[in-house]
């Protein structure tokens, strides 16, 4: 997608072959500033600091990182302890555990004087299979799209408003994004959408990620509190929910960031379609109860009691929200049941929220394959 007109991945590999470049996101939305990766300690730290985020791209920098590992040394003991420490960084995202298993498998048969070579190769299918996965996510979302547009326009409609919640755009992904990558198709089919973006406290994602790459994208928009989505929708001002998630059960739960389910609750309670965008990966088929099963990430307290931003004289700085001696919490993400999803949009289409609507797409998934 676009950084200032010109095209870009969120991760690559560095001009001299060797190093991984991605995309530093905790600079962003005031700085675009790109990080160098050159050890197994370097993807570790880009994955739990934050530097990359989403559930995809986290998979892909974990691939790269296990590139970056037995390159420094290939043994069986090396790629053991990469798979280990990188599974280790992220707890509810899915894709990450997907991506290390992919590259075990391939890496593990080769004798260890093939495997640097091997690992870069396979990170970068990886890679590309993201971008591929994700703009069939975005066509297929656009017949979704397509739809409630015609709808819209029969009634007099000007535009489509979508609401989505935290990032799950191309900076959530290698490109194209899952979530908004039917809002991406759309601009380029000539629907005129609007997106009303969630600020999705604690880190706010949505007003530093989403704002920032819909604004590179030319995409009309609008920042909103997290807590003023159910009053949009109740004043008819929401046409569709769309967001992504980090692990989707055999079932149809969703586990997607924080404050999601709240945005399903509203959604049911006024009649607007909610959906969720997600690739293949992102299915966990081993569990069916993801309000009991998920591991839900709890992350540092200090993200919500302390905020970062600009300030009017430029400088970027953070500053405390709560007063000293209060305790906060911080779960990152909540779980949303399947009752409450209109449909799920993936790569191979559009399907409920259930066990039955999942194989109907993915039938190498059904016990009797």
């Amino acid at each position: 997608m676009n950084v200032e007109g010109k095209p870009t991945r969120t991760i690559w590999v560095a001009a001299d072959g060797l190093g991984v470049d991605i995309i530093d996101q905790t600079r962003l939305p005031h700085e675009f500033a790109v990080a160098r990766l050159d050890t197994l300690e370097d993807a570790e730290q880009a994955i739990r600091d934050m530097w990359v985020r989403g559930a995809p791209l986290i998979g892909a920098t974990a691939a790269y990182g296990m590139a970056l590992a037995v390159r420094a040394d290939a043994s069986d003991r090396r790629l053991d302890e990469a798979y280990r420490r990188l599974v280790a960084t992220r707890p509810t995202a899915i894709n990450l555990r997907w991506a290390l298993d992919d590259m075990l498998a391939a890496l593990r048969p080769l004798p260890p004087v093939m495997r640097p070579a091997a690992a870069y190769r396979q990170a970068a299918r990886i890679a590309d299979d993201d971008v591929a996965i994700n703009a069939a996510i975005g066509e297929n979302g656009l017949a979704v799209i397509r739809r409630l547009w015609k709808e819209r326009q029969a009634a007099g409609a000007d535009r489509l408003n979508l609401l989505t919640h935290c990032n799950a755009g191309w900076l959530a992904t290698v490109d194209w994004g899952t979530a908004l990558a039917p809002v991406y198709k759309a601009q380029l089919a000539g629907i005129p959408v609007h997106v009303w973006v969630d600020e999705t406290r604690p880190r706010n994602q949505g007003a530093s990620l989403t704002a920032r790459e819909l604004n590179w994208q030319g995409v009309p928009h609008t920042v909103i509190v997290d807590n003023a989505g159910g009053h949009l929708m109740q004043h008819g001002l929401v046409d569709l929910c769309i967001v992504g998630t980090d692990r989707t059960t055999a079932s149809g739960d969703v586990c997607n960031k924080i404050g999601t389910y709240l945005k399903a609750l509203a959604a049911k309670d006024n009649g607007v379609p909610f959906y969720v965008a997600l690739p293949g990966p992102t299915i966990d088929w081993t569990i069916d109860d993801g309000i009991k099963a998920i591991p839900i990430e709890e992350r540092n307290p200090s993200e919500v009691t302390h905020l970062a931003g600009r300030a009017d004289d430029g400088r970027v700085t953070a500053v405390q929200l709560t007063p000293d001696g209060s305790p906060a919490i911080n779960y990152g993400f909540d779980v949303t049941p399947a009752r409450l999803v209109t449909g799920l949009i993936t790569e191979r289409g559009v399907c409920p929220a259930s066990r039955d609507g999942l194989l109907s797409l993915y039938p190498e998934r059904r016990p009797d394959a």
